[in-house]
């Protein structure tokens, strides 16, 4: 009997050895895995379809306003990535200027609003429209920009430019670098109105 017992101790002590050599040996064992910020940066922590976003400034006030078909938020860069946006911008006076284009991005930390791809901007009380490829807006100074060649119209009038400045507040608008405009004189019908 005690050399029964002797066998099972000796088989057991084998047993716990030889899995413990194993747990050992294993490569697929546990390991301290090292995140890479990179890859860590580019995941997504929202992805919303046909989501709306208003920001709101200090005193309660809407700032903007953008309705979009798709939208993928990544916290780590503070980067929203939009997919045909449609923005309500608010000037001091809450008066409304529409902006438009294929693709955007808005930096949440900085509520810069980037534009892309067929970008216009809308003065609708003024009645003029600014057409460009790539637009920047500063949600905190509420200027709007554009380094790409930009199209100010009010038909029949119209200007090219090679840069254009907005600043919402004051409705000023400035273009700099190779300005050209087409403004057709007053017509007949126009003049007799007066």
């Amino acid at each position: 009997m005690r050399s029964r017992v002797k066998k099972r101790i000796w088989l057991t002590g084998m047993v716990v050895a030889l899995g413990g050599f194993l747990v050992w040996l294993d490569p697929r064992g546990p390991r301290d895995q090292v995140v890479d910020p990179d890859a860590m940066a580019q995941e997504p922590g929202h992805v919303l379809e046909n989501a709306e976003i208003t920001l709101f400034g200090e005193t309660g006030a809407i700032k903007q306003s953008l309705v979009t078909s798709h939208l993928v938020y990544t916290p780590q860069t503070a980067i929203t990535d939009l997919t045909s946006p449609r923005a309500v911008l608010f000037d001091s006076e809450q008066r409304q200027w529409l902006a438009t284009a294929d693709t955007g991005t808005l930096n949440t930390d900085t509520q810069v609003l980037t534009l892309a791809g067929s970008a216009q901007l809308l003065a609708p009380d003024e009645g003029w429209q600014l057409d460009t490829e790539l637009l920047r807006y500063d949600g905190m100074t509420r200027h709007a920009w554009s380094e790409a060649p930009a199209v100010l119209q009010q038909p029949p009038q119209r200007i090219d430019a090679s840069r254009m400045d907005v600043w919402l507040d004051n409705s000023q608008v400035r273009l700099t670098n190779n300005v050209r405009g087409v403004h057709p004189p007053a017509t007949r019908s126009h003049q007799e109105a007066r």
